[in-house]
């Protein structure tokens, strides 16, 4: 029987723990993609003649990735849909005319997971522990709303218990399970959105692991945000970021708001349906260098938003073992082929990484708590590979405190691990 389901709902990639006892097991998801213990966090709707004239065909993860491209104009693409948790602004998008909120898209998600886990999803799980960052991603976060939101999602399962613990805890309380000792934790979260830290001191008593969290802080940037500055420094330009349109006697720069919505992915399949986008098409008439914005235009029409993720992610993996890397986005033409170099990224997310330092800075500040304490320090998240991101723990810590492990998976079994606990509370928000 499991008693508690871990869910970390990612804003890259979601992956659902069960536990019973000691035990963690990743529940495994069957789709048309095949089987994995993580799944990309998106979603895919698509009209289909055979579910009846208003129904539509709803894939999540990779399948719904692979039904993107499979069918290009006849498929709504939605990712990173986690980054909207927050956003008061964010009242709904429509799909096929009809409006899902926040909570609706959720749902959706989880629902077609738990679809494809068939016989792996319990039927009798007492509780759900689901994580959350300590600041959620977006200009103005409302961590309440955010909460509502999750709330209404996840009540519409008929869980009997819905609890929320910071995602660097969960990461914590996962890593704490090897440790041979008692120690004072550092665990640095980088997510797709958000970039988390948690100090909190293990301790066995009797027999048991306790704990005490130290302190929390956290800034909505990580991952994302990486991609956002290689697109707006390598592809931005090449689709009309600086150039220029003519208004009656007046040479103004086209605005620069385009080009945000462009590089993020989250953004880019509400972008396509938006007003902006109709006001982009009609610049085209006066812009001095319209070609520019026709390739704007046919990179949005035709869903390239996903084919540029991946280019840029990998570039930006590459660039975390070598000194320079290739960009190839053929819908680019000629310009869409070019070597990018480490320092030039690097330079690119300096206020990035200074905001993530600042950070880390502030648990330490917050807690009086010198670095000479910290005995160990656990990196979890594709971004903790970034040598630029690693250099702000290695010009701190000593190499042997430091530890990495468990990208995809330590969050969720660590959800789940805390959710067979008679003390839950004194670990969740």
């Amino acid at each position: 029987m499991a008693q508690a389901l871990g869910l970390d709902f990612g804003t890259t990639n979601t992956v659902i723990a069960s536990a019973s006892g000691n035990t963690t097991h990743s529940m495994n998801f069957t789709s048309a993609a095949g089987t994995a213990d993580s799944i990309r966090t998106a979603l895919s709707f698509m009209k289909d003649r055979n579910l009846g004239a208003s129904a539509l065909k709803v894939e999540a993860g990779h399948a719904a990735i692979r039904q993107f491209i499979d069918n290009p104009g006849d498929c709504r693409f939605l990712q990173s849909i986690k980054t909207f948790a927050a956003s008061p602004i964010f009242q709904g998008t429509l799909i096929y005319a009809k409006r899902h909120s926040f909570e609706d898209l959720m749902e959706i998600f989880l629902r077609r997971l738990k679809n494809y886990a068939g016989e792996d999803w319990p039927t009798d799980t007492k509780r759900i522990v689901a994580g959350r960052p300590v600041h959620f991603a977006g200009a103005s976060p409302d961590p309440a709303l955010a909460a509502e939101r999750y709330n209404a999602a996840l009540s519409r399962f008929g869980f009997p218990e819905i609890h929320y613990v910071y995602e660097p805890v969960a990461a914590a309380f996962y890593f704490a399970q090897n440790l041979k000792a008692d120690a004072t934790v550092l665990v640095a979260d980088f997510g797709g959105g958000t970039t988390d830290y948690s100090l909190i001191r293990f301790e066995t008593i009797a027999g048991k692991l306790t704990a005490t969290p130290i302190g929390h802080s956290g800034v909505g940037v990580a991952g994302d945000h990486f991609d956002y500055r290689i697109i707006d420094n390598v592809v931005a330009p090449q689709i009309g970021k600086g150039s220029h349109f003519k208004s009656f006697d007046k040479i103004l720069e086209v605005p620069t708001n385009y080009y945000s919505s462009f590089g993020r992915w989250n953004q880019l399949s509400i972008f396509k349906t938006s007003r902006e986008f109709e006001d982009l098409k009609k610049l085209v008439r006066t812009a001095l260098e319209p070609e520019k914005l026709e390739t704007f235009i046919d990179l949005v029409d035709h869903d390239e938003g996903y084919p540029l993720y991946q280019a840029v992610s990998a570039t930006k993996m590459a660039l975390s073992a070598s000194e320079e890397a290739a960009f190839d986005f053929a819908p680019l033409g000629k310009g869409g082929h070019r070597t990018v170099r480490r320092s030039d990224f690097e330079n690119w997310i300096s206020d990035d990484l200074a905001r993530i330092e600042g950070a880390l800075d502030d648990v330490l500040e917050t807690t009086n708590t010198p670095t000479s304490a910290i005995d160990k320090v656990f990196l979890t998240g594709g971004t903790s590979f970034v040598p630029a991101v690693r250099r702000i723990f290695t010009e701190r810590f000593d190499a042997d405190r430091i530890e990495t492990g468990g990208e995809l998976l330590s969050i969720a079994h660590g959800l789940a691990l805390i959710g067979e606990r008679d003390d839950i509370t004194q670990w969740t928000v």
